[in-house]
Parts: C-alpha cells; sequence; structure tokens
C-alpha cells in the first residue's frame, strides 16, 4: 500500500494556478472585503437613523439649532455616499465576475474547472487515503461552482439595485432588494469557509496550497 499512495499524486498538491486566476482571485478577494466593510459601515457607524442625534448635538454645541428632518438629511447624505461607494464596488465585482467567464473559457483545456473536476472523477486511487482526497478534491471544486452561483445571483440582483430608476425594473426591485441581502451571508459564509480550509490543508498535508495562489504552484 505504501508504494501506491507514493506512486499517484496528491490532487491539491499538483494542481498549477494560472497568472490570470490567480490575480483575479486575489483582486475579488479584496473586492468582496471591501464591499464587507462598506456594509459593516452602513449598518453601524453610518447608519441614518442613529446618526441623527450627533447631527443635531453637533449643531447646537455651536450655538445653531436644526430641525429633526434637517439633521436626517445630513445624516442621510453621508449614508449615501457610502452606499455610492459599495455600488462602485459592485460594479468592479460584475465586470470580475465576467472575466471570470472570459479566463475560463480562454485557459488550457487542462486548467479548466470542469476538466479538473472531471480528471478528479475519472482519478481511480487504489488505497483508502487517496479515495478520500480524490473525493474531497470533488466536493472543493462543487463548491466552487456554488460560490460562482452566488456570485451570479449577487451581481445580478446588485445591477437591479443599482439602476432603480429604471421603469422596467422597479417592480422587482424590493424582492431584488430581498435575494440581495439575503445571499450576501452566503458569499460571506463560503469566504469564511474557505479561508478556514486553505490555512487548515495548508498547515498540514496540503502545504503550498497559499504559495501555489501566489506563484502558481508546482
Amino acid at each position: 500500500m505504501s508504494v501506491s499512495i507514493q506512486s499517484e499524486p496528491g490532487l491539491f498538491k499538483n494542481q498549477k494556478n494560472s497568472p490570470a486566476i490567480r490575480l483575479w482571485h486575489w483582486i475579488t478577494f479584496l473586492g468582496f472585503t471591501a464591499s464587507l466593510v462598506t456594509v459593516l459601515l452602513g449598518s453601524t457607524m453610518f447608519r441614518t437613523r442613529d446618526n441623527i442625534s450627533t447631527v443635531m448635538d453637533g449643531v447646537a454645541h455651536k450655538g445653531g439649532t436644526v430641525t429633526k428632518d434637517q439633521a436626517w438629511s445630513v445624516a442621510h447624505m453621508y449614508s449615501d455616499k457610502l452606499w455610492d461607494t459599495h455600488k462602485i464596488i459592485g460594479f468592479v465585482l460584475c465586470f470580475l465576475l465576467l472575466s471570470r467567464v472570459l479566463i475560463e473559457i480562454s485557459q488550457r483545456k487542462e486548467e479548466k474547472l470542469k476538466s479538473r473536476i472531471r480528471a478528479a472523477l475519472n482519478f481511480h486511487p487504489s488505497h483508502e487515503i487517496g479515495i478520500k482526497e480524490r473525493n474531497h478534491y470533488v466536493l472543493v471544486k462543487r463548491g466552487y461552482l456554488v460560490f460562482y452561483v452566488l456570485f451570479l445571483t449577487m451581481a445580478l440582483t446588485g445591477l437591479v439595485l443599482a439602476f432603480e430608476d429604471v421603469e422596467f425594473l422597479r417592480p422587482i426591485h424590493k424582492t431584488a432588494n430581498s435575494i440581495h441581502s439575503f445571499v450576501q451571508y452566503g458569499i460571506y459564509a463560503y469566504i469564511l469557509l474557505h479561508l478556514i480550509g486553505v490555512i487548515r490543508a495548508d498547515l498540514n498535508k496540503n502545504k503550498g496550497i497559499v504559495s501555489g495562489m501566489i506563484n502558481g504552484g508546482a
């Protein structure tokens, strides 16, 4: 059994990542991180109703007066600026999703996600450890497909929200907002699980996964 284990290379260890995929991976990670930051700020520090009293107190401290409606307008202005930033980040993420499709089309056959899943399914190791690794590899790759579905859903609903003034999109604006708000948690959960899984694997039997996404892999 020890001979067969050595002769059957690990699926994770032998995976190479093209420069385009590596660049896309890190830019997308930064994009989602920036998006999450704007969501957190918009839901906490820049929440309009929580800043009305701050505006009124600030004006009063300078000897002026302002109505609650006027204070709301000022507080809401800063909230709008933050969500405008969130919208711009969303457009960047939409472009990244489109670019991922183009990268997948233009990549060499063996580097395509579909080809890697098929190759793993056709890989029949002769020992239990290899079988577990293959099943885990396929699960991880199919997890990517789930991520892309969530990504696409976020992009489409985000575009509906961004172009809320377009007449034919108004009837589905509320539904798009609900879906967008719900699916974002799936995206964040996936990213968190992905980080935990990659770091755990890199520290154990699949050393080099993180560096592989930086320098391309073995």
